[in-house]
């Protein structure tokens, strides 16, 4: 625990550091100093992992070497796939897929592989099912996260499970449980923080929200998603992913904490359609930086 009258080390009054801001460069992807550039062209110091096959050595190292070359960081492997499929068959491939991620994260000098723990819903990869709040759901996310890590046994890169708002990790604090219980140093924390609002008192709440997975995950956290959330008013509740700074996420306290994170994560814009969305919302991150007195790299 904590000492008293100590700071922990993601506190609120730590030093802020250069944020890394990223998102699609939408770019050709053959080469990789090409590639690289684009981002810095559009104001990016953080990637997503460029198409790459694990048994292509060479070209790894081309993409590790432009990337480094022009500090752009890769952020993550995202392999979205069902670890938890009800098919065996389906759930064998697919923990290769993403063990193949985390040896490619690895090798390419990525922070983080990502997926979602799973769902044992049929028809929808990521869909609602009642057993996704198991003890059988968290043994089973528990075991894939150590098989994964083990088989790749990761130096820097970090293997992680997104938050889901009906999946585990669906909190904070479970999260933190999910680290405990893996016990892994190759295990991290991948921030969507849109992705835990499932109910009116979180999306209203969401400073809160945010302050708790700063407070309880700082340490852990290697990578984050930047999106945002608006209510559709029914009968009945319902939050709709939109673009940064067009909902009511709290982005002054996300950019803030992450800025005093005691490691530096990226911050990936996400789920958008045409450049220009992704450009309005980078614009958006930009400006809620240089009110909050923060740089980015």
């Amino acid at each position: 625990g904590l000492m008293p009258g100590k700071l922990s080390a993601a506190s609120p009054q730590a030093p802020a550091r250069a944020l890394r801001l990223g998102a699609p460069a939408f770019a050709r992807e053959d080469d990789p100093e090409e590639l690289a550039l684009a981002h810095r062209k559009l104001g990016y110091r953080a990637a997503y992992c460029p198409g790459v096959r694990l048994e292509d050595g060479a070209r790894i190292q081309a993409i590790a070497a432009a990337f480094a070359k022009h500090d752009v960081v890769i952020a993550e492997v995202g392999r979205w796939c069902n670890l938890l499929d009800p098919d065996a068959e389906k759930r064998r491939q697919n923990l290769r897929t993403v063990t193949d991620g985390l040896a490619l994260a690895e090798a390419i000098g990525a922070r983080c592989c990502v997926d979602i723990a799973g769902s044992f819903n049929p028809d929808s990869w990521f869909g609602p099912h009642p057993d996704n709040f198991s003890p059988k759901f968290f043994d089973a996310a528990v075991e894939n996260a150590r098989k994964i890590i083990d088989a790749v046994k990761p130096r820097r890169a970090r293997f992680c499970y997104e938050m889901m708002g009906w999946a585990m990790p669906d909190s904070p604090d479970r999260c933190l449980r999910m680290i405990r219980a893996v016990d892994r140093k190759g295990f991290g924390v991948h921030l969507d923080p849109c992705n835990l609002v499932n109910c009116p008192e979180r999306f209203y709440r969401n400073t809160d929200l945010l302050n708790e997975c700063f407070d309880k995950l700082g340490k852990w956290i290697v990578s984050c998603h930047a999106k945002d959330l608006v209510w559709d008013i029914e009968m009945n509740v319902h939050f709709r992913e939109v673009g940064p700074g067009l909902g009511r996420l709290d982005y002054d306290t996300f950019l803030k904490r992450l800025a005093r994170l005691p490691q530096e994560a990226p911050l990936m814009i996400e789920h958008l359609g045409k450049p220009e969305e992704y450009a309005r919302a980078r614009d958006h991150i930009l400006a809620v930086g240089a009110r909050c007195g923060l740089k980015f790299q």
